[in-house]
């Protein structure tokens, strides 16, 4: 997909690109001047990040990580002659 830059430094997104990143019009975009090619990220309103966490509850209370990773991916088996730490 291409886009031209006009003479005022603007360009028109792309419909699909618009789609699939959920854009819509009044979003802000933040770009990356330390990449070496050209890179926006859809910036996030502060209240966003405020809403995100929310009502968020550990859902492992109690448990310390060891016990977390054996739950989700299961027993883990070591090659032989190898001790779990």
């Amino acid at each position: 997909m291409k886009a031209t830059l006009t003479s005022k430094g603007q360009i028109t997104i792309p419909v699909k690109i618009r789609e699939r990143l959920h854009l819509e019009p009044g979003d802000v975009l933040e770009f990356d001047e330390e990449a070496p090619f050209l890179k926006a990220t859809k910036a996030i309103a502060p209240e966003a990040w405020e809403e995100f966490g929310r009502g968020w509850k550990d859902p492992w209370p109690g448990r310390d990580l060891g016990e977390v990773l054996e739950e989700l991916r299961g027993p883990v088996e070591l090659p032989p002659g190898k001790e779990k730490q």
